[in-house]
């Protein structure tokens, strides 16, 4: 039924698989019985294998078990999802929060729950796939403003006539590593809902790549105070090393939210084990600053060699570091290469992103031998500099 389709896609490089591996997630990862230098997680501070983490997830499970049975307004949370909701709206600075089983169950539940018909979404034009699919999902009319132009955003929410619009915005782009101009984006909100009686201008912020990178997340990385209007999607999949998201704003957002967003409402809820990990990494971040410097020194030093080399960063902020190959067949011999030199960093090609390239993205477990034998074999490989 799909042959000549999936002959397309060999044709034109675009075929994927799946690299299976046979170790834990880390710096250094076995697949096919070989180790690779890691540089393709997002698991930002390296803690997925933390002990705390373990320790706090095997406790659960003997006390909670593993399934949960159901979704949570049918009883399959546990008081450790209500715990990590607590302990989130504090960390974010918001009266409430609410637990997602992902970053894309999430996006793909909040915004139809937020933008209904007659309301207006603008969203940038590189968001994650998940904002594209909730603004799919949306009976919302959406407009995409061009990447981080805030001139452009706020023309088109000027001319436009809405009950409520709703500006999206990735903090962190997960493809290109740069970080959208929220003070501006910010800016252009207040001024709107300074002329309405009632707030009427919301910014939804995707902070899954900003979530433990940028400090506790891309408002306090700005200096931005937690408005009402603001509403915030972060993940505990990422620098928390853990799994699932989460939602953080106004008690009335988070109530509604809860109430309407059919991805919360119909689905099975995340193991008790997986909230205790959570909870266990949210409090490592909250005590241990010097795991996100130790982040931001191994960025800065991996960006800083691979300038001098020579290669096109493209504009990256933070440590998702894409290096420019130019064609799909050199990403494809570039990503090779360097998994002949025990490096794992893999293509990345359309349709996930337009133009291809070699996304390296460093953590805090990565040690300086490690960003060194990605340097030096990026120095000795002429195909695309």
């Amino acid at each position: 039924m799909f042959s000549k389709s999936l002959v397309f896609l060999k044709k034109n490089n675009l075929f994927r698989d799946i690299k299976n591996r046979n170790s834990s997630q880390g710096s250094r990862i076995i697949i096919g019985g070989k180790e690779y230098i890691n540089f393709s997680s997002n698991d930002y501070l390296g803690l997925a294998n933390h002990p705390a983490l373990i320790r706090a997830s095997l406790q659960a499970m003997e006390k909670f078990g593993f399934g949960s049975g159901s979704s949570r307004l049918l009883a399959g949370g546990s008081i450790l999802h209500e715990e990590l909701e607590r302990k989130i709206a504090k960390f974010a600075g918001t009266e409430s929060a609410l637990i997602f089983n992902s970053g894309y169950s999430a996006n793909t539940g909040i915004i139809p729950a937020l933008a209904d018909k007659g309301d207006v979404i603008f969203s940038d034009e590189l968001n994650h796939a998940s904002i594209v699919d909730g603004c799919r999902l949306s009976r919302a009319n959406t407009y995409i403003y061009k990447h981080k132009d805030t001139a452009n955003l706020e023309n088109l929410i000027r001319k436009t006539k809405a009950k409520r619009k709703i500006v999206l915005t990735d903090s962190v782009f997960s493809m290109d590593g740069d970080i959208a101009p929220l003070k501006e984006i910010y800016s252009i909100c207040l001024t709107l809902n300074a002329t309405s009686y009632t707030p009427n201008t919301l910014l939804y912020i995707d902070d899954a790549h900003a979530t433990g990178v940028l400090g506790k997340g891309s408002l306090e990385h700005f200096k931005i105070k937690p408005e009402p209007w603001i509403i915030r999607m972060g993940t505990f999949s990422k620098a928390f090393g853990s799994f699932g998201a989460f939602v953080a704003g106004s008690r009335d957002v988070i109530d509604w939210t809860l109430n309407t967003a059919r991805s919360f409402m119909f689905s099975t809820a995340l193991p008790p084990s997986v909230m205790a990990a959570s909870i266990a990494a949210l409090e490592l971040i909250e005590k241990k600053s010097m795991l996100i410097k130790k982040l931001w020194a191994r960025r800065d030093k991996t960006v800083r060699e691979l300038t001098k080399l020579g290669y096109d960063i493209m504009g990256s902020e933070t440590p998702i570091i894409p290096i420019r190959t130019g064609s799909i067949e050199n990403t494809l011999k570039t990503s090779l290469y360097l998994l002949k030199k025990g490096i794992f960093a893999p293509a990345i090609r359309p349709p996930t992103v337009k133009e291809p390239r070699i996304r390296i993205t460093v953590t805090a477990a990565h040690s300086d031998e490690d960003i060194e034998k990605l340097i030096k074999a990026l120095s000795r490989y002429e195909r695309i500099r």
